[in-house]
């Protein structure tokens, strides 16, 4: 008995390409993050300041409690919504934090914060609704906003502003938009909203019927005091967090939202449509992690030591126009007085140094080309390697 023919060069010309939804443009870091672990496995050196994840592992109560899980839990699925005792977990570590109280039932544990945006994008807009986001910011809000229909106004908040969005940002839009994404501490420079701003820009968007949406991924990240969360100030916004960078969790997958009660439902159905419920394993992880609060103090600590060192050294090689830092762990480096095109120019830097940098083309279409990003989540020995390395070629020119 044969199987199907084979479809003939005709009907396969005939069949559809790729959808319009997926031309969104490529997360250029992840291209360099590959060509510098390829340049890796050729056996050459490799200095990687581009990826924006922490150099340590998950906590080790993280660690030990998946390991019992593996031969002591039946790891099937959880509620859409996440393990009930992880949703109360994180609503304790929210009291803890801010003060303030969270019923866990607007706690909603998803699958990264990757997963939580699309939930959180899918549930509070339609196709054809406008939402704001600042520039320099995080591309996959951008390009998940694009695939689901949605019209995505950038608005320039750059260095003359602090890297730091305002009311009279917003008010310049013109029409109030469906919604907004902010991050704070933001991607990728590090700057944070100041909770009296975020309180002024939580009321205009409440006042105007603008939904927002909050990125705190990066919170217990800060050098500058504790960042502000939205729910402080508007039980209407939606909450994005996650447990991977401060958890030091990133390849685990998981995530949380505080959701208002009139989408809790619609972000339900969504979830369970979408994935049934984030990785079980991957929870139970992250329900340990809540309490490993010294050994990722201990890497806060670290994180401070290496960006005391690029912002001290960075301007003696030259590159002496950075965004604040005072929060996540990046340097965003105007780089403007060596190139015009910041992707060719990251890649020639990989491919003649090893260093591997981020090019701000990701997080700003407009000026992005005179900027790149340097993430100081890694070993603090390989950063001052990679700066010893950067400055030789960018003073031989």
């Amino acid at each position: 008995m044969t199987g199907p023919a084979p479809l003939t060069p005709q009907l396969s010309e005939a069949l559809a390409g790729p959808s319009q939804r997926s031309a969104v443009a490529p997360f250029y870091v992840m291209q360099v993050f590959v060509e510098a672990e390829a340049r890796r496995a050729a056996g050459l050196p490799v200095y990687n300041l581009a990826i924006g994840q922490p150099g340590t592992p998950a906590p080790t109560v993280a660690r030990e409690a998946a390991r019992q899980a593996l031969t002591g839990h039946r790891l099937g699925y959880t509620g859409a919504l996440g393990l009930p005792e992880l949703r109360e977990a994180i609503a304790g570590h929210v009291l803890t934090w801010y003060g303030i109280e969270v019923p866990a039932a607007n706690v909603v544990v998803t699958t990264g914060s990757s997963g939580g945006f699309l939930a959180a994008f899918l549930a509070a807009f339609g196709a054809g609704d406008v939402v704001a986001m600042p520039r320099p910011g995080y591309p996959a809000y951008r390009n998940i906003l694009a695939s689901l229909g949605c019209t995505v106004a950038e608005f320039g908040c750059g260095p003359a502003h602090g890297f730091v969005p305002s009311v009279e940002m917003l008010q310049n839009l013109g029409e109030a938009p469906a919604g907004l994404v902010l991050g704070s501490p933001a991607n990728p420079t590090g700057a944070m909203v100041p909770a009296g701003r975020l309180a002024e820009i939580a009321a205009w968007c409440r006042a105007s019927g603008v939904r927002l949406i909050s990125d705190e991924i990066y919170h217990g990240i800060s050098y500058a005091g504790p960042a502000a969360c939205a729910w402080q100030f508007d039980r209407s916004a939606i909450v994005v967090n996650s447990f991977s960078k401060y958890f030091s969790m990133t390849g685990w997958r998981v995530g949380w939202l505080l959701v208002p009660d009139e989408l809790l439902d619609a972000v339900d159905r969504l979830i369970a449509n979408f994935t049934i419920c984030p990785p079980t394993l991957s929870q139970l992880a992250a329900l340990a992690a809540l309490s490993a609060h010294e050994e990722l103090e201990a890497n806060v600590a670290r994180y401070a030591e290496n960006r005391a060192l690029l912002l001290d050294a960075l301007p003696t090689i030259g590159l002496d126009r950075l965004a604040p830092a005072d929060g996540a762990f990046y340097v965003y480096a105007d780089v403007s007085d060596h190139t015009d095109d910041s992707l060719a120019w990251v890649r020639q830097v990989l491919a003649e140094t090893g260093v591997a940098l981020a090019p701000g083309l990701d997080f700003d279409t407009t000026d992005g080309h005179r900027f790149a990003r340097l993430s100081f989540a890694g070993e603090t020995a390989e950063i001052e390697q990679a700066v010893t390395v950067l400055g030789k070629y960018l003073a031989a020119g």
